[in-house]
C-alpha cells in the first residue's frame, strides 16, 4: 500500500534491510549499560543481565507513556508504527527515550498480520529476526509449558499419587503457530503404554498462562513462585492441584531463566528499544515484561510502551492488570487513529477508502470518542495521533481534528511512516508536556476486593458500554468457587474480539446496549488473573483462506521476501 513517493517501491523488510545498525554494545552504552552486562545474539541484539537490573533498584522512575489505538480494522492503524516513532521523535527533541514492545508471535507472521516490529522508516530492527526466532525466548516459553503438560500426564500414568482428576485436567498444551485443527483433540490413543486417552488441546503459544507469568513476574523468584502457583487439575473433591505439587515448577524456570532477561535492540534511528514478551490482548493481557517496562524507566526519561489491538483491550489490560499488579503509573496516553480506519467505521468498503468521505469520517469518529472517554476514565492525559496515509485529504484531516476539540484533546497529524523521527516532532512536544505536566490522576477501573462477576460487569458496561453481561450458572458458581478459595481479589482479563467494542466483529463504530456473553472461564492464578472468555474467540487461532506464509520466501540473495 503506498504511503508517499519516496517509499512507494519499498516495503517495510527492503527499508529494514538497508539500515546502518550501530553494534548494539553500542546502542547498550547510551543507556550506560557496561558491556560484561549485555548477552549479545550476534552483533545486533542482546539480553541485559540480571546483576545489572538489580543494581538499578535505587534509580528514580522516568514518565511512562502508552500508546494505544481506535478498533483495528483492515484499513491499518499503525500503532506500533507510531510508538516506535515517537521515541524516534522524543530523541530528536532532545530527550532520552526508550521504546518498550511486545515480541511478535509467528502465528500471526504466517497468519493474516505478518510481521510487528513497526514500519516504514519507523521500525525495530534486525526486522527479520524480531519477526522470526528471534533470541529463542517463545521457544522456552513454548517449552516450558508443554513440560508441564508433559509431567502431568507422567504423574498420572505412574501411579497418580496426587489422585488427580482426568476429566478435570485444565492444562492444555501450547505451539506458537495458528492450527485450528488442534484446538479441541483427543490424546493419549494407542493402547495402555501411551497412558489414559482423555480430551486435550492446543493453545497459541501467546494465550499461554506462562508467557503472562513471565511478562509480570518481577524477578526469577517472583517468576519461579508464580510458576508453582499454575492450577494444572482438580482432584475428585475438587480440590485444586498446583505445578509445585508436580515439582515441575524449578524445571520450568530453569528453561525461562535467559528468556527473562529483556531483549536489547535498536530503532531505525539507533534509538534503544526493549522488544521483550509477547502476550495477545484479545486472549491475553496483551503488554510487553514488566521486568522490561521497569529496566528502562530506569534508565531513561521517557518509556514509550504499547498495548495490544484497541484501548477497549489492550489499554484496559495494561491499566487494571499491569500497572495495578506492577506498582506502574502512567503520566500520558496516545490513541492511534487513521482517517481510512475511522472511514471504514462510518460504513465505507476497503475499496472506497481512497476516496474523500468526511460524512463516513465523522460517523467513524464515534469509535474515536468512544476510545478517548475511556482512557480519561483511568485518570491519563490524552492525545490523538493522526497516522498519515497520502491518500488523506485536508477536510477529512481537519474534521478528525475539530472532533478531537470537541471532546478537549488535541490531535496531531504525524508522518513518521515517511519521515521518521522528523515527521512525528510535533506529537513528542506534546507528549512530553503531557508527561511533564502532573496532570495524570492514575486509577483504575475497579477496586481489588469488588467480586470477580461485578468486575467483568464493570469493564463490560463502562468500556464495551454493553446493557448486559450473560452467563451460564456453571460459569458464576465457578467464579464464586474461586472468591471462596481466596482468589477474588484478582483483576479480570477480558478474552474478546479485537475488532468490535461487542462481541461481534462485523459491529464497528461505537455500539451501545449490546449483550456480552461470557461462555468460559478459567484461573490463571500464576499469572494473577481470571480469564473471561466471551462471544467466538479462540485461544488458538486458525489461519486465514490464504496466509502470508504462502508469500513468504528466500530470495536468490538469501534475503527474506514476503515478511512485511
Amino acid at each position: 500500500m503506498p504511503r508517499g513517493t519516496r517509499l512507494a517501491m519499498q516495503s517495510d523488510i527492503e527499508i529494514a534491510r538497508v539500515a546502518r545498525k550501530k553494534p548494539v554494545l553500542e546502542v547498550g552504552a547510551v543507556l550506560g549499560i557496561p558491556p560484561e552486562e549485555l548477552a549479545p545474539y550476534g552483533h545486533d541484539k542482546a539480553k541485559i543481565g540480571p546483576g545489572f537490573i538489580r543494581s538499578l533498584g535505587e534509580r528514580p522512575d522516568g514518565r511512562l507513556i502508552l500508546v494505544t489505538a481506535i478498533n483495528p480494522t483492515p484499513a491499518g492503524e499503525g500503532k506500533t508504527t507510531t510508538t516506535v516513532g515517537l521515541v524516534d521523535g522524543l530523541n530528536r527533541i532532545g530527550r532520552r527515550a526508550v521504546v518498550c514492545i511486545r515480541e511478535p508471535s509467528l502465528g500471526p507472521s504466517f497468519g493474516m498480520k505478518g510481521g510487528a516490529a513497526g514500519g516504514g522508516h519507523a521500525q525495530v530492527i534486525p526486522m527479520e529476526e524480531i519477526n522470526l526466532h528471534f533470541t529463542g525466548d517463545f521457544h522456552a516459553i513454548t517449552s516450558a509449558h508443554n513440560l508441564l503438560a508433559a509431567m502431568i500426564d507422567n504423574h498420572v500414568y505412574w501411579g497418580n499419587a496426587l489422585d488427580i482428576d482426568v476429566r478435570r485436567i485444565t492444562w492444555r498444551r501450547a505451539m506458537d503457530m495458528n492450527d485450528r485443527s488442534l484446538r479441541q483433540m483427543v490424546g493419549a490413543l494407542g493402547g495402555v503404554a501411551n497412558g489414559f486417552p482423555r480430551e486435550c488441546g492446543f493453545d497459541i503459544t501467546v494465550a499461554s498462562e506462562v508467557m503472562a507469568i513471565l511478562c509480570l513476574a518481577e524477578d526469577f523468584d517472583d517468576l519461579e513462585r508464580r510458576l508453582g502457583s499454575i492450577i494444572v487439575a482438580y482432584r475428585r473433591d475438587k480440590t485444586p492441584v498446583f505445578a509445585r505439587d508436580l515439582k515441575a515448577d524449578g524445571a520450568m524456570a530453569v528453561l525461562l531463566k535467559d528468556a527473562m532477561q529483556p531483549n536489547l535492540v535498536q530503532t531505525l534511528e539507533n534509538n534503544p528499544a526493549f522488544v521483550h514478551g509477547g502476550p495477545f490482548a484479545n486472549i491475553a493481557h496483551g503488554c510487553n515484561s514488566v521486568i522490561a517496562t521497569k529496566t528502562a524507566l530506569k534508565l531513561a526519561d521517557y518509556v514509550v510502551t504499547e498495548a495490544g489491538f484497541g484501548a477497549d483491550l489492550g489499554a484496559e489490560k495494561f491499566f487494571d492488570i499491569k500497572c495495578r499488579k506492577a506498582g506502574l503509573t502512567p503520566s500520558a496516553a496516545v490513541i492511534v487513529a487513521t482517517v481510512r480506519a475511522l472511514k471504514m467505521n462510518g460504513g465505507v468498503k476497503k475499496e472506497d477508502l481512497g476516496r474523500e468521505d468526511v460524512g463516513a469520517l465523522t460517523r467513524g469518529c464515534a469509535n474515536l470518542g468512544r476510545h478517548i472517554a475511556n482512557v480519561r476514565r483511568f485518570g491519563v492525559p490524552v492525545v490523538v495521533a493522526i497516522n498519515h496515509f497520502t491518500s488523506d485529504t485536508k477536510a477529512e484531516i481537519a474534521a478528525v481534528k475539530d472532533y478531537a476539540s470537541r471532546h478537549g484533546v488535541d490531535a496531531i497529524l504525524c508522518r513518521h511512516w515517511a519521515e521518521g523521527g522528523a515527521g512525528i516532532e510535533e506529537l513528542a512536544q506534546r507528549v512530553a508536556e503531557m508527561a511533564d505536566g502532573g496532570q495524570a490522576d492514575f486509577r483504575p477501573l475497579y477496586p481489588d476486593d469488588m467480586p470477580l462477576m461485578e468486575k467483568i460487569e464493570t469493564v463490560a458496561s463502562k468500556i464495551y458500554h454493553a446493557g448486559e453481561v450473560t452467563a451460564d450458572k456453571a460459569v458464576r458458581d465457578q467464579l464464586k468457587a474461586w472468591e471462596e478459595q481466596g482468589y477474588g481479589g484478582l483483576p479480570v482479563c477480558m478474552a474478546k474480539t479485537q475488532y468490535s467494542f461487542s462481541t461481534d466483529p462485523n459491529l464497528r463504530g461505537a455500539p451501545e446496549g449490546h449483550v456480552v456473553h461470557v461462555r468460559e472461564v478459567r484461573l490463571a492464578a500464576g499469572a494473577g488473573f481470571v480469564v473471561a472468555i466471551t462471544g467466538e474467540i479462540m485461544t488458538m487461532p486458525g489461519l486465514p483462506s490464504s496466509p502470508s506464509a504462502e508469500r513468504i520466501f528466500l530470495n536468490q540473495d538469501g534475503h527474506i521476501e514476503g515478511l512485511f
